[in-house]
């Protein structure tokens, strides 16, 4: 029963026992009795009142929730002539208008919010309470390869495996932590793992920066600076030597005849020698001075099957298999020829060095060219499988090889070139015994900026 329905009642009880008192005063003095019947009939409709106006401010109080559970923060509640109740409902309505104002508030926050992380390069994971994703913004989404991510655990947001891997790495960084991490193809990134308080929780949030290029042109820097000054210390070492080896040579007929050709000998070979020194520093120099690619339409096509049929008796005598897999037509592309062409060769070459280092008999070298919808896709596909457990990035590192006596400058001139024409590439095992080379170049022929390897 509620408290209106009780008062009630209790007027009309206390009232019924009047009556029933006024009612011995019919018999001798109607008049009197009348006047009393009135009376109480008054006295129960003011209480009634009464209880009417003291209970209002419930109903007051019941609007007013309403409006809250509605969140009509918008609302107002009427004002009275009850000075009282009229106290009330301005407490209310001033609630209702801080409540108002502090939702606009947020909404703009949140809306700004939105925006900044949108407009923000850089990859932004929020989690709520329960360490569940909460926000994520667009550049995460596609660095991550993030599917519906929202309300799920970090482990279970991913796509590929180049993703889960990245993913893994993300969930064991420690709080407060800023690592450099590294996936699958070799792309390094900056992760960090913060936290802020959320009504007095702490909640976790992940910010991850791509820095392949930043570390590429800091560190294509150091070693140009570095080949530089070998190259002049050199240069002028060989150019000295070269000089002074060829009058040494004017003595031999001063000797006699059987000293004089080994005079000669070892001369020509020191010659020799000191000609090798100078191309292997000059191959140096030729990444560190390469000019700016002259882009002109070009067929993909055509330049592999140059390059085959370049590499065709050698790979025969070798027992090794070449050739096209799959070959799509695809539209000509806006190269350098000459610096595209060397930098396929010395992919080819370090795949025809890989399969001969396996020592398997029956070795292949496969090339696709696929017109997908990302931009058509050169693969150079070898079963050497020299890879290895080598960490991804340091196959383009300058210096590093895996070869035994190897440079380590080949796959950077590569990596030069394809970065000069913008041209994203990966290096990966395929997961079954061989080794991918894969290149994607622009979609109907059109050049990329250089702004991502």
């Amino acid at each position: 029963m509620t408290l209106r329905l009780r008062l009630h009642a209790y007027l009309v009880a206390m009232h019924l026992l009047f009556f029933a008192i006024a009612a011995l005063l019919f018999l001798q003095r109607p008049l009197l009795f009348v006047a009393a019947e009135l009376l109480l009939l008054a006295s129960l409709a003011v209480g009634f009142y009464l209880v009417r106006r003291a209970l209002e401010p419930l109903g007051y109080t019941q609007r007013f929730h309403d409006l809250l559970q509605d969140q009509n923060y918008a609302g107002r509640l009427t004002r009275t002539a009850v000075p009282e109740l009229d106290e009330l409902v301005k407490v209310f309505n001033t609630m209702l208008g801080m409540l108002y104002r502090e939702r606009l508030e947020i909404g703009e926050q949140q809306g700004f919010l939105d925006r900044l992380l949108e407009a923000t390069p850089g990859a932004v994971l929020v989690f709520d309470f329960d360490g569940a994703i909460s926000l994520v913004n667009a550049s995460a989404m596609a660095l991550l390869e993030l599917e519906r991510p929202h309300g799920k655990l970090l482990a279970d947001a991913g796509g590929g495996e180049r993703a889960r891997d990245l993913l893994a790495q993300l969930g064991a960084l420690p709080l407060g932590d800023s690592r450099l991490l590294t996936d699958l193809d070799g792309r390094r990134y900056r992760g960090q793992r913060g936290q802020f308080f959320d009504r007095g929780f702490a909640r976790h949030f992940l910010m991850v920066e791509e820095l392949t290029a930043e570390l590429e042109s800091s560190e294509r820097a150091t070693y140009e600076k570095l080949v530089r000054v070998l190259a002049h210390e050199v240069n002028n070492t060989v150019a000295a030597t070269g000089s002074v080896l060829d009058s040494l040579l004017y003595y031999r007929d001063q000797l006699a005849e059987r000293d004089g050709v080994d005079f000669a000998t070892a001369i020509e070979a020191v010659k020799r020698r000191n000609a090798s020194l100078g191309e292997f520093i000059e191959r140096f120099t030729r990444v560190v001075k390469m000019p700016e690619p002259e882009l002109r339409p070009a067929s993909i096509k055509a330049m592999m099957d140059d390059i085959i049929w370049l590499n065709r008796e050698q790979c025969k005598r070798r027992g090794i298999e070449i050739g096209w897999s799959r070959c799509d037509e695809v539209a000509p592309q806006r190269i350098d020829s000459q610096l595209m062409e060397q930098a396929l060769i010395n992919i080819v070459k370090n795949a025809l060095e890989a399969v001969e280092a396996s020592g398997q008999q029956g070795g292949y070298i496969r090339l696709g060219l696929v017109d997908g919808a990302g931009g058509p896709t050169l693969s150079v596909v070898d079963s050497g499988n020299q890879l290895g457990k080598v960490p991804a990035r340091q196959l383009f590192t300058p210096f590093f090889s895996t070869k035994k006596g190897g440079q380590g400058i080949g796959l950077v001139f590569v990596r030069e070139v394809l970065n000069r024409h913008g041209f994203p590439y990966t290096l990966a095992a395929t997961g079954d015994g061989a080794t991918r080379f894969a290149i994607r170049f622009a979609s109907h022929g059109e050049h990329r900026p250089r702004d991502r390897v």
